[in-house]
């Protein structure tokens, strides 16, 4: 195991997926749509080694060492991704998150020593789409970057307050209004129908909502699809069970229709 808390193994990078990695980095390259990486982290040989992973993967990548100069950092370099230490020497780390997004919706990754529950409710709380406890893997790392950007580029996040039938979903802030109801959304609630509103009124599989909403989690399955399907439902459709907008795709998936 590395200083850096990543486990590293030079030899095993040499199989299929790694050419097939590399070979994207060139093409993306060529293509000139090389996503920006910012790394706001304080341990030098940390960030170091992140940003040689990183730009061999072929991303651009920028660094910070404080809160202070991450949040500088966003605003001068426009990063498509952000991954910020919860650990920082200024600023907390749950602090900088919740002031990335008073000016930025480029996705947070937020990587932290602490595996507790509540620390990683709050991290989402506060704005961060994604949690990496130390040590892990480059293959973890790069895998949840991936998805991050994949989230990312299929949501338009100018679309902030979204009118659904009746409904308006403030995505930005986690709220649903009825009428003059009010509902709250938890993170995996807005993540899903991100997705969904990014491919109205096309079909989306659960198997792709696992994908790209809960990424490497273990424990989702498809029933867990279903039953936020039905929160989301309570919250947005004025009649649940018999829905207008979120649609049953029945052997394929879901819909929405707004």
């Amino acid at each position: 195991m590395s200083k850096l808390g990543l486990k590293i193994c030079w030899p095993g990078l040499f199989d299929v997926g790694f050419l097939f990695r590399f070979f994207l980095s060139i093409l993306i390259f060529d293509a000139g749509v090389m996503a920006k990486i910012l790394i706001v982290e304080d341990e030098k040989d940390m960030a170091r080694g992140l940003k040689d992973i990183l730009e061999f993967e072929g991303y651009e990548v920028a660094t910070a060492e404080t809160g202070k100069e991450g949040l500088q950092s966003v605003d001068k370099e426009k990063p498509d991704c952000i991954i910020l230490d919860l650990m920082l020497p200024d600023l907390d780390g749950y602090e900088v998150c919740s002031r990335i997004r008073e000016r930025s919706n480029a996705p947070v990754l937020m990587l932290t020593a602490k595996a507790q529950d509540h620390d990683k409710i709050l991290g989402f709380k506060v704005g961060a789409d994604d949690y990496l406890t130390k040590p892990f893997s480059v293959g973890e790392l790069l895998a949840r970057i991936m998805a991050l950007l994949r989230r990312s580029a299929g949501y338009s996040h100018d679309a902030e307050v979204i009118r659904v039938g009746s409904s308006l979903v403030d995505v930005k802030h986690f709220i649903v209004r009825r009428g003059k109801q009010e509902f709250s959304l938890s993170h995996y609630e807005a993540e899903m129908f991100k997705l969904l509103y990014a491919r109205a009124n096309q079909p989306v599989s659960r198997d792709e909502i696992l994908d790209k909403v809960w990424g490497t989690e273990k424990f989702p399955t498809n029933r867990t699809v279903d039953n936020f399907i039905v929160k989301l439902r309570k919250k947005i459709e004025e009649d649940y069970r018999n829905p207008r907008h979120i649609l049953t795709i029945y052997g394929v998936g879901y819909k929405l229709s707004p």
